[in-house]
C-alpha cells in the first residue's frame, strides 16, 4: 500500500526520465489521473491510457524528449504539499514557477488544474507539485 500516491507519481517519472525510458508505469488513482491529465494539456507528456490488470489499475504514461540527444522535457519535479505538512494559496497568491516557464500543479474546489488555469477562474487551493 502507497500512502503518498502523488509522491509516487513523480518519482517514478523523474526516474524514468534520467533512464530515458519512454514510457512509465504507474499505479491509478483519481487524483494520479487528474495530475497526468493536466501534465497532457500542458505538453509535457505525449499521452496516457489506462490498463486493467486483475485487480490493479495502472497508467501508462509515454514521456516526452526533444532535440537529438533525447534531452526530457521534464527538467525537474518538485512534491510542495505533503501529507504531513500541506501547503495552501488563494487565487492571489499562486506561485510562479521560474517566472512562468514551469507549472504548479493546484487542486482547487473545481478540480486539479495548472496555476495559469487557476488563476484565470480566480481559485486557490493546495499546490501539490512544481514541475519545470
Amino acid at each position: 500500500m502507497i500512502n503518498d500516491t502523488i509522491a509516487d507519481l513523480l518519482t517514478r517519472i523523474r526516474n524514468a526520465n534520467l533512464a530515458k525510458h519512454k514510457i512509465v508505469q504507474v499505479y491509478a488513482t483519481k487524483m494520479t489521473r487528474n495530475i497526468v491529465k493536466v501534465l497532457q494539456d500542458e505538453g509535457f507528456i505525449y499521452k496516457f491510457e489506462e490498463i486493467d490488470e486483475n485487480t490493479n489499475q495502472y497508467l501508462l504514461i509515454s514521456l516526452k524528449y526533444k532535440g537529438k540527444n533525447n534531452k526530457p522535457v521534464i527538467t525537474a519535479l518538485k512534491r510542495i504539499s505533503k501529507p504531513g505538512l500541506r501547503v495552501y494559496a488563494n487565487h492571489k497568491e499562486l506561485p510562479k514557477v521560474l517566472g512562468g516557464i514551469g507549472i504548479a500543479i493546484i487542486s482547487t474546489s473545481k478540480g486539479v488544474m495548472s496555476d495559469h488555469n487557476a488563476r484565470h477562474y480566480g481559485l486557490g487551493g493546495e499546490i501539490l507539485c512544481y514541475i519545470w
